[in-house]
């Protein structure tokens, strides 16, 4: 399976740790929003307007106590299949 095929409600984990790039509301740029490894499920999946074939996830990642956090875009590069993970 590839990133790409996924959908809503698919988990998935964070490849990397992602850090707000200034386009989140209510967060400060530079901001950890996902560790590395963080388990998240897919709440809505889209694409860029300019660039029709690369898709943007909407992925809520759960914290140290297992609850959901807000929605963070994520590019199919910052996520990795649950089979992937050691």
């Amino acid at each position: 399976m590839n990133v790409e095929d996924l959908d809503l409600g698919d988990v998935v984990y964070a490849a990397h740790t992602i850090v707000d790039d200034g386009s989140m509301p209510d967060s400060e740029e530079g901001e950890i929003l996902a560790v590395e490894g963080s388990r998240g499920v897919i709440v809505m999946k889209g694409y860029v307007e300019e660039e029709p074939d690369k898709s943007v996830f909407l992925v809520r990642f759960e914290d140290k106590e297992l609850n959901l956090g807000r929605p963070i875009g994520c590019w199919s590069e910052d996520l990795m299949l649950p089979e992937t993970v050691n």
